[in-house]
């Protein structure tokens, strides 16, 4: 069977969102203008179209890709933009992570940022899951130590499928830079993570160039006029 909606895009309304971080215990605000999320994460067939190349080891063309870096996330979006005819959102210089610039003018696929992550994964709750975390994530109690194809489990109320659990995403932000330099933001929680690690506000970081079996991403869009 099909998974559900993997390549849809999801219109996502504008927004207010509050970030917090429970280790420098800051919370902050941003506005988020209209924006476009996929409804699942990026799959191991969906990548292997765009570049030719499967990595991670996870077997199957429907769960998500793993074992993918930041750059390789970013990478991925340009040639995706390429491919469907957008406007790449990218510059890259792939031996200077740090040196990578975001065009917010142009209308190609690129990594969502956390407030948009944030307040897509939430779809207007409050609390710490949209829903009942069984029902909506694969994570360590029930996945069997395993990814899991996309779309298995109960979408939010705006039709995004495993925001919570499967595998972490991906952000465009840098996480902090004065303390950690070029690392980026993860959010989401994995196959492997506790329940705890798998509600909407759960931050983690890791280097650009990591690359692991329980992270991946999604693509998101800016709407253009």
């Amino acid at each position: 069977m099909e998974p559900i909606a993997q390549n849809e895009m999801v219109t996502v309304a504008p927004g207010r969102v509050t970030l917090s971080d429970r280790r420098t215990r800051r919370s902050w605000q941003v506005e988020l203008a209209p924006y476009q999320l996929a409804a699942c994460p990026v799959t191991q067939l969906r990548y292997a179209e765009v570049t030719g190349v499967r990595p991670g080891s996870a077997k199957g063309d429907h769960v998500p890709v793993e074992g993918v870096s930041w750059l390789d996330a970013v990478a991925f979006c340009n040639a995706l933009s390429r491919r469907e005819g957008y406007r790449p959102a990218y510059g890259l210089e792939p031996d200077r992570p740090e040196a990578v610039e975001w065009d917010p003018a142009a209308d190609g696929y690129r990594l969502p940022t956390e407030a948009e992550w944030e307040h897509a994964c939430r779809a207007g709750t409050e609390g710490a899951r949209y829903g009942q975390l069984d029902a909506i994530a694969w994570h360590r109690g029930n996945s069997g130590e395993a990814v899991h194809d996309v779309g298995g489990r109960e979408p939010n109320a705006w039709g995004l499928y495993d925001m919570l659990g499967n595998v972490w995403e991906w952000c465009w932000d840098l996480y902090d830079a004065e303390v950690y330099g070029s690392y980026r933001v993860l959010r989401g929680g994995g196959w492997f993570d506790e329940p705890w690690s798998c509600r909407a506000s759960v931050r983690r970081r890791s280097h650009p160039t990591f690359r692991i079996d329980d992270v991946g991403f999604r693509v998101a869009r800016s709407v253009t006029s």
